[in-house]
């Protein structure tokens, strides 16, 4: 864990450098979480960076990275696997919350520059679905989800992450605060029927 947060610059050189060795492996990959919003246009982020791999593609993924210098980490959870670039983490997510990474979820997605590189992007609409599907009692964090959903509003397909998340307490929260903060009006959502 590095002592320090790191800078915007050095989890961007950290992405370059996990993009080309996964695309020099052939592994196929997805950039997801803040950063894929930030490629959209969201704020900066100054966490770890995300990349969405299928599950068959783990050992592969993690051989890439090693042989980029990178430093790898299996952790308990058995959802994702780690790698650092220096003291920059990048998590290699297999099994994020609420979706499956398959073809579907390649297809959703988009081919976006970042960076000055081509690489494909989670579909918005995946990235705020598995962010809550991940909140519990004891991991509550709206903050950065709404700071997204007020950047990128014209962007999400509301309709589809309300209905893919209907009946998450956690969701029918958020989408209270974006009606209540005027971010995403409740009147434009469509209501359960009954």
């Amino acid at each position: 864990m590095p002592d320090h947060e790191p800078s915007f610059a050095e989890i961007e050189h950290a992405l370059k450098r996990s993009v080309a060795a996964l695309r020099d492996a052939e592994i196929p990959f997805l950039l997801g979480g803040s950063l894929a919003c930030w490629a959209r246009g969201a704020p900066e982020t100054r966490h770890d960076l995300d990349l969405m791999i299928r599950p068959e593609d783990v050992e592969p993924a993690l051989r890439a990275l090693e042989a980029a210098g990178m430093r790898r980490e299996v952790p308990p959870e058995e959802w994702l696997v780690k790698a650092y670039d220096g003291d920059i983490l990048v998590d290699l997510i297999y099994g994020p919350s609420g979706m499956t990474i398959d073809e579907n979820a390649f297809a959703r997605g988009e081919d976006l520059d970042v960076l000055s590189m081509r690489m494909p992007v989670m579909a918005l609409e995946d990235v705020v679905v598995t962010k809550l599907n991940a909140m519990t009692e004891h991991s509550i964090r709206y903050e950065s989800l709404i700071g997204i959903s007020r950047a990128l509003r014209e962007q999400i397909d509301w309709e589809e992450v309300r209905e893919r998340t209907r009946g998450l307490p956690f969701a029918d929260a958020f989408f209270v605060l974006l009606d209540g903060l005027g971010i995403v009006s409740a009147g434009s959502l469509a209501t359960e029927p009954g």
